[in-house]
């Protein structure tokens, strides 16, 4: 992978609002549901030259063995809602609602995305995302509704409904003239139809578009739909690959599918979810990092791990004690709390069999093992200065753009990031130390959209028109 001879790290931080990174019990930890506590974040992050403020989204509390999984942080406000207040307190990060494409509708959805970046002036960007879990579907009396590849189908006609609306507007509809007899000049305002086996609509949009055109698309996933979804709509991929070499193989991937279907490398930017632990020397931030981990996954949280896979009430046990001495239950796993991947609902009965041999030979208890055997991001660690140049290693070779921080105590995390962090990353050249444009996507210094080269039949504004992709300048015609 050759070089970049100008790289710079792009940042947002992912603020979920659930899961166990979260040290919600902290003295120091923020409210998590608090106005004021986004507000103080993403002001923060505004000051820190940060690319976006992205927010998680939940239609279902997690649960466990059939009831609310109070170990989490449960409340989660709507995302739209969130960054509408935000955008009237500051003027320049990007805000990002992460909206699901499997029970919204395409025109609904469109349309809130569209205010939301419209009144933010072009600083808003939208995280597709797919669920299969039927406990979610309940809420919308659709149960398991689409198995897990046609979820991405259905995700991608939902953003070719999207993208048409938002660019259903000719770039003079709103005639700004006193003079004129109609606000919007007749015949500037198409009608969007779609009628396909997962999306059936017609529509007419109700704002135009904002500075930037339409909402930056981001889009979380590894499996194969989810990266074909990226290579073919995205203008940022979410991933979980922060290790150096998974990192360059799945950023070569990516932009080979990214070639495959007529885009440029430089149309799309990899920002893996990273963690990130600093302290004054190594071997303090190593010892932060140990304590991070252990607070992340506690004692209870320890018994609610292995419950999954048990099948069973296991809270009479000690998590310092060795794993139950019962036998789990035959049935697989329950995927009610939303975090158990594809890959990890089966085989859980020579998964326990496994971990049995290794809590033996090792001596290890219900707790050591839970910390060694359940998912984990490993986080960055060491002191400002190795981290930083870590990172720029990262964005020097291409193998990432930059991170989407998840913090793991708010705000403290985010203010070591801020006030040491960024001052590092400055001096070596791989930050900005001012905002250069208004717009999240001049943040992330993608490609303009197409504004007259590829227009539908009213000289459409930047976006997708008629159904073809129109995604970007192509680095040689700019």
């Amino acid at each position: 992978m050759s070089p970049d001879p100008a790289p710079q790290v792009h940042l947002g931080v992912f603020l979920t609002g659930v899961g166990p990174q979260l040290i919600w019990s902290d003295p120091a930890s923020a409210p998590h549901t608090a106005i004021e506590t986004f507000v103080e974040v993403a002001q923060l992050l505004e000051r820190g030259l940060f690319d976006a403020f992205f927010l998680g989204e939940g239609l279902r509390v997690r649960e466990n063995r059939g009831r609310p999984y109070d170990l989490d942080v449960a409340g989660r406000p709507d995302a739209i809602t969130q960054l509408s207040a935000l955008a009237a307190v500051t003027e320049r990060i990007g805000l990002v609602a992460t909206q699901n494409t499997t029970y919204n509708f395409p025109a609904d959805l469109a349309r809130r995305l569209a205010s939301l970046d419209l009144l933010s002036d072009g600083r808003a960007g939208w995280n597709v995302v797919t669920t299969d879990n039927a406990w979610t579907g309940e809420n919308f009396r659709h149960g398991g509704w689409l198995d897990h590849e046609r979820r991405y189908e259905r995700a991608g006609q939902f953003v070719e409904a999207a993208t048409a609306l938002w660019s259903s507007w000719a770039p003079d509809a709103v005639s700004g003239s006193p003079e004129a007899t109609s606000w919007a000049r007749p015949g500037a305002v198409d009608v969007v139809e779609r009628h396909t086996d997962l999306v059936d609509l017609r529509a007419t949009a109700t704002v135009p578009g904002s500075r930037q055109g339409r909402p930056v698309l981001f889009q979380a996933g590894d499996s194969d739909g989810g990266r074909e979804l990226a290579a073919r709509h995205a203008d940022v991929v979410f991933s979980a690959n922060t290790e150096y070499d998974k990192a360059v193989a799945y950023a070569d991937d990516l932009r080979a599918r990214l070639a495959r279907h007529g885009r440029s490398p430089d149309s799309l930017r990899i920002l893996p979810g990273a963690g990130v632990v600093l302290g004054d020397t190594p071997a303090e931030a190593q010892e932060k990092a140990r304590w991070v981990r252990g607070e992340q996954m506690s004692g209870p949280r320890a018994i609610a791990f292995f419950e999954q896979y048990w099948g069973a009430d296991l809270s009479a046990y000690d998590p310092n004690g060795p794993l139950p001495d019962i036998e789990p239950s035959a049935e697989e796993l329950d995927p009610s709390r939303g975090t158990l991947a594809i890959d990890r609902r089966t085989g859980k009965l020579a998964t326990i069999a496994a971990w049995r041999a290794r809590a033996e030979a090792e001596n290890l208890s219900i707790l050591e093992l839970a910390r060694e055997v359940s998912p984990e991001r490993k986080p960055f660690v060491g002191t400002p200065s190795q981290v930083a140049d870590e990172w720029a290693r990262y964005v020097r070779t291409r193998a990432v753009d930059g991170f989407n921080l998840l913090p793991h105590l708010i705000p403290t995390s985010l203010h070591e990031v801020v006030e040491r962090l960024v001052p590092e990353l400055q001096d070596r050249g791989v930050y900005r130390t001012g905002y250069d444009g208004t717009t999240l996507r001049e943040h992330l210094a993608l490609p303009p959209l197409i504004a007259a080269a590829a227009t539908g039949p009213a000289g459409r504004a930047p976006g997708r028109a008629d159904g073809v992709d129109i995604h970007d300048v192509p680095a040689a015609a700019r």
